[in-house]
């Protein structure tokens, strides 16, 4: 049998087996359309187009029903996430296990004002502030392939508060103001809870800054390595704030004995680019990380014991230990980038900058996702529409990362090949014409 009507075949079953948790016999034939539509090539992948590509005999009513599918229908974007998960992960743990979980929001440019959650700030896309959707993401790792297992939208304060705004957009009632770090906390209790294969926790700055956030993992006895800005303050190794006295020792004059740290002149933490000031350019050791499309990408790095500095004079006992590791790129005047790890003490310079150096794969999936499947591409302005428009766009790509996993390593194409080999170019969902 041809290797592309095998993948037809797995397609169906596929199709089959999230089906079974949506809820309706019905619904699978919207599911098989829109999952097809966003699959084929196409450079719009919202509802309209989508049908006119795979049904262009009956362009209406196949837009009708797929937009109700996506719109209104009331299947659970977790039970479709899970049904996801279950079909493409032991796929991917067959070239290796999950080694990360990896933790990123994405954002979409709106002109309008209506769309669910659309807010003046950061969008990545732009790489500025500008009018947009921005939604929050866990995807699971291994060396060769990556997976988003949990998106939400994040809902800004001034949508959380109004509740005409939550009223027309449909806004469940238990979705409150959260920030994209306490959104992402919720997401990783979540997937431990389904029983998701744990992976060291990777971010950016933008969640690596929040304390909150790495105490939050911790408690989960989640092992992290996170972006920090170069302005976050640390005690370098052997250093750190004042403890207080024993309790046996003598109470000071007219008043309690200290329980908190403190500092004085001569105990004060350092920013974390001063430390590395103060080590030089010549302490960081050149490693390579990965073979990249088409040189082997490699730079200087620097890891060092330290505790972090944060609020620690309201504590009665210090930080932690961790690890800080530095980039100090071979041609830049000072360092770059910072991340804190709570990797194993015993952990090498080389494992250190493997594992911060995983996180480009998040990279990898939004430009898919975006450009390839149209994760960005939904027209509605609803909530439901905007996470089961999303929660296919993952079932689509799942497919196709599960379809890879089938591959030996070495023919894996460097780059995408999506709409182009993974389904007959003349496949059609069960029920639509054949064209001509």
């Amino acid at each position: 049998m041809h290797a592309n009507d095998l993948s037809a075949l797995r397609f169906a079953a596929y199709i089959e087996t999230i089906g079974s948790v949506i809820g309706h016999a019905d619904r699978v034939e919207p599911l098989r359309a829109y999952c097809t539509g966003l699959l084929l090539p196409g450079d719009r992948k919202s509802v309209e187009p989508m049908a006119a590509l795979i049904d262009p005999a009956r362009v209406r009513s196949r837009h009708q029903s797929m937009h109700h599918f996506v719109a209104n229908a009331g299947w659970s974007d977790r039970r479709v996430l899970a049904a996801i998960r279950q079909y493409a992960l032991p796929m991917l743990e067959v070239l290796d296990p999950i080694e990360a979980w990896i933790v990123d929001d994405t954002g979409f440019p709106k002109k309008g004002t209506h769309s669910v959650g659309v807010a003046r700030q950061y969008c990545g896309q732009l790489g500025k502030q500008d009018n947009c959707q921005v939604a929050v993401s866990v995807s699971v790792a291994n060396a060769h392939a990556s997976l988003p297992v949990a998106y939400r939208l994040y809902v800004p304060n001034e949508w959380a508060n109004d509740a005409a705004r939550r009223s027309t957009a449909g806004i469940p009632d238990d979705v409150t103001f959260e920030t994209k770090p306490r959104i992402a906390l919720d997401q990783i209790q979540r997937l431990l809870a389904e029983d998701v294969p744990r992976g060291i926790v990777l971010a950016d700055a933008a969640y690596g800054n929040d304390t909150k956030f790495r105490e939050g993992l911790t408690a989960l006895k989640m092992i992290y390595a996170v972006g920090v800005q170069s302005t976050t303050t640390v005690w370098p190794h052997g250093n750190g704030p004042i403890e207080p006295p024993p309790k046996s020792a003598v109470k000071p004059a007219g008043g309690r004995p200290r329980t908190l740290l403190r500092r004085d002149a001569g105990h004060q933490p350092v920013p974390v680019e001063q430390l590395a000031r103060d080590v030089g350019r010549d302490g960081f050791k050149r490693v390579r990380w990965r073979e990249g499309s088409d040189k082997t990408l490699e730079s200087r790095f620097f890891a060092t014991r330290i505790r972090v500095a944060h609020r620690d004079h309201w504590r009665s006992k210090p930080h932690a230990e961790e690890w800080l590791l530095i980039e100090w790129p071979v041609k830049a005047e000072q360092a770059t980038k910072y991340w804190l790890s709570t990797l194993p003490e015993d952990t090498s310079l080389r494992r250190l900058v493997h594992v911060a150096k995983m996180r480009w794969r998040i990279e990898r999936d939004y430009e898919e996702l975006k450009s390839e499947i149209g994760l960005g591409h939904y027209e509605g302005r609803g909530w439901r529409g905007f996470h089961h428009h999303a929660t296919l766009c993952i079932a689509a790509y799942a497919f196709l990362v599960a379809e890879r996993g089938l591959s030996p390593p070495e023919a894996e194409p460097r780059r995408s090949t999506l709409g182009k080999s993974e389904l007959p170019k003349d496949y059609r969902p069960r029920g639509s014409p054949v064209p001509g």
